[in-house]
């Protein structure tokens, strides 16, 4: 793992989205993700935070300094932290004089809220025609449920998430993970590129609206509607294979290991290397129709013949013979993966004001240049001061906010 210093003066004109200005003005980690991924590629993101920051500088769990915990230097890297109180008529104007002249604005507070800022769509249109407005929202607008609150468990009960485990276990679950949080991010993310991309022929621009809900209910529908895709529906709802409680990592002699032997080709190679050549003239496995319809059979063979080798006996055999399949990491495993490890995706960087840290990596390349020169994530309100400047704000305007606390510059 190499190591490297993070430079708060890097050079950062490099990546796709280089020269493009986000205001971010979310929290916690859905629009974070979004706007991370937009910074990672190249985007100079400023972070608009209220005094008391970003609730995941505290509930994102352990930390060496308050404020900073692992979770949010994860999320908020290679952002600039300015910290406005939003209550104020000062501190609005001072955000509406860097959104005049930003390419797009991120946010996830409420319509309502964001109305009686004069922070709506419709007013910012006013200060800025070419701004490209993402609004991620937990239900659509026009939608029975438009304007409630929601977190991500919220939304993985009700778009379903949590349906297919009751499905595959008995019992309704929460995946471990923000799922829904990173996956809206990331549709959002997606869908600011398209609008910036029709900006260079409308050289107007627009406002984009996320809702979480529909989006995780389409993730969940596309897999598993299948049957009911028919008016009438021709079967049960749900795709069989991937809810058999069985489809999961496979208990080996010394762990687990994820196997995948889909094609004809695949699991007939399977069948005789558990020494049961015989299920290839099976009629419930000898196709993948058959061994579609004949799922929990077929997964329960796969569950149950792997207990006489150790994990690594059994992925030299199926690499061997061309099988999909892999180790299986616990989460520590993870941090010490080979791959994770030869491709360079975890480096120590040096924080400057907390030290050594694991730093995640790029996860995609493009060949017209990635960015280059992170940026470490920052304190509360670290770069008030040098954003409120850069953007045209008087010595007189700042010192006249700072007097007053409208905005906040975290002291070295």
């Amino acid at each position: 793992m190499g190591q490297v210093d993070l430079d708060r003066n890097s050079n950062t004109e490099k990546g796709p989205l280089a020269g493009i200005t986000v205001v971010d003005l979310s929290s916690v980690v859905v629009g974070p993700t979004c706007t991370l991924t937009l910074a990672d590629h190249g985007a100079e993101v400023i972070k608009v935070e209220a005094p008391d920051g970003d609730l995941m500088r505290t509930l994102g769990g352990g930390a060496r300094n308050p404020g900073m915990t692992g979770k949010f230097m994860n999320f908020n890297r290679n952002k600039r932290s300015i910290c406005i109180n939003l209550k104020t008529e000062e501190g609005i104007a001072l955000l509406k004089k860097i959104l005049a002249k930003a390419d797009v604005l991120v946010t996830n507070m409420r319509l309502g809220a964001l109305q009686k800022l004069g922070l709506d769509y419709a007013s910012l249109q006013e200060v800025n025609p070419q701004l490209i407005y993402c609004q991620i929202l937990a239900f659509g607008r026009g939608g029975t449920y438009f304007n409630r609150p929601a977190y991500d468990t919220v939304i993985q009960s009700s778009a379903g998430v949590s349906a297919t485990f009751e499905k595959s276990s008995g019992e309704p679950r929460f995946v471990p993970l923000v799922m829904g949080d990173h996956i809206t991010g990331l549709v959002s993310a997606q869908t600011i590129g398209f609008a910036l991309y029709r900006r260079t022929k409308t050289n107007l621009g627009e406002l984009i609206e996320i809702p979480m809900f529909e989006t995780m209910a389409a993730f969940v529908l596309r897999e598993h509607m299948g049957n009911m895709t028919f008016e009438p529906g021709i079967g049960p709802i749900g795709d069989a294979r991937v809810l058999d409680k069985n489809n999961r990592p496979v208990k080996t002699a010394d762990g687990y290991i994820s196997i995948s032997p889909n094609t004809d080709g695949q699991a007939f190679a399977f069948f005789d290397a558990i020494g049961r050549p015989e299920l290839k003239q099976d009629p419930r496995f000898n196709s993948v129709i058959n061994r579609t319809k004949n799922s929990v059979e077929y997964y329960e063979i796969r569950s149950g013949s792997l207990g006489s080798k150790t994990s690594a006996q059994w992925i030299e055999i199926f690499e061997q013979i061309d099988i999909p399949c892999m180790r299986y990491n616990s989460l520590e495993d993870l941090l010490e993966d080979p791959h994770i490890q030869s491709v360079n995706f975890l480096q120590q960087t040096n924080h400057p004001t907390e030290g050594l840290i694991r730093e995640i990596g790029l996860t995609n390349n493009f060949s017209g240049g990635n960015r280059q020169g992170f940026i470490p994530a920052p304190r509360l309100g670290e770069n008030t001061i040098e954003i409120l400047q850069e953007f045209g704000a008087s010595e007189e305007e700042i010192e006249q906010a700072l007097s007053t606390r409208t905005i906040v510059q975290q002291s070295n």
